[in-house]
């Protein structure tokens, strides 16, 4: 087989399966994956790398309800491109160390700054092999999620409440407030307002975890200091004691605990979108293949979609 044929085979495949192109092609299922197999071998050429300022890290499960996870790394190169760097067996702190030992030197050298979600097996695994000299940050959406699913959570509550309590027609009034509790607030039109604030008229508690909700996305939409952060963070946390609003208690607890993970956000503003992005790539393609349950297997393709049609420029 010509290396042309080769790369005309791996072209096919970028967004196809393997059992497409074997059926196009009229050649083997195991003859396709072998092409694959001898342009990405077993796992990541560190020597395709000059630099990885930002690695990410986050899981992702190969089966459905939340089955068989896999912990994936990757990092975003200087032009913005993201490359994958390897896909784990399980996510112990243990295979994750052992991962980032596996970087050569020289590139662990580079690196600056480490994107995850709060798991501690991550952030201790992290920690641990680059040292202090790199900002370990617990990204901010992963964050966001935990405090709007708070305020999402007292919503239903409220909603309940209100069905048994009004009158039918006035309750369809508030259809559509799911989303409107969920959507950013400077993006609702007025209609969109009025049912919110009739909402809020008649579950004032929420509007209370609502807004404090709001108050600390602006304090991580704002440009300014780790510790500005930190010091705007706790009062944040003081006006929620004080007010008494519901919900925030556990997550409170999370925000004391990992007060410099998460402001470390603020160093350089750096978040794991990028990880994100991946992740919605390899729901997309286990969809797409029916699942794809091998890791090895699951980094070849993963690479060649990634790296598409220019693997072979």
């Amino acid at each position: 087989m010509t290396k042309a044929y080769a790369e005309h085979v791996l072209r096919l495949l970028v967004n196809s399966t393997v059992q497409d192109v074997s059926k196009k092609e009229k050649i083997g299922y195991d003859e396709v994956e072998d092409i694959v197999e001898d342009r990405f071998g077993q796992g990541v050429d560190w020597s395709e790398f000059k630099s990885m300022l930002t690695v990410g890290i986050d899981e992702i499960a190969l089966k459905k309800g939340h089955r068989d996870f896999a912990t994936i790394v990757s990092t975003r190169t200087e032009e913005g491109k993201n490359r994958l760097l390897g896909v784990l067996e399980n996510r112990e702190k243990a295979t994750v160390k052992a991962f980032f030992l596996s970087i050569p030197r020289d590139l662990r050298d580079t690196v600056q700054c480490v994107c995850s979600d709060l798991y501690e097996g991550y952030t201790e695994a992290a920690r641990e092999v680059f040292g202090e000299n790199v900002e370990v940050v617990a990204d901010r959406f992963h964050v966001a999620k935990l405090y709007r699913k708070e305020v999402d959570t007292l919503r239903k509550k409220e909603m309940g409440r209100l069905k048994r309590e009004l009158a039918e027609e006035e309750y369809k009034k508030l259809k559509g407030s799911m989303w409107l509790v969920r959507k950013d607030p400077d993006t609702l039109d007025e209609e969109e307002r009025a049912t919110l604030r009739l909402l809020f008229t008649y579950a004032p508690a929420l509007f209370l975890t609502y807004a404090l909700g709001y108050a600390l996305t602006k304090i991580f939409d704002t440009p300014q200091t780790k510790t500005e952060a930190e010091e705007r963070i706790r009062a944040w946390i003081r006006l929620v004691k004080e007010t008494k609003a519901e919900g925030f208690d556990r997550f409170m607890n999370t925000l004391d605990e990992k007060m410099d993970l998460i402001t470390n956000y603020f160093i350089r503003r750096q978040n794991s979108g990028f990880v994100e992005g991946l992740n919605h790539k390899i729901r997309v393609l286990l969809g797409r293949c029916y699942g794809v349950f091998n890791r090895v297997h699951l980094f070849q393709r993963l690479s060649l979609d990634l790296g598409g049609y220019e693997q072979f420029a």
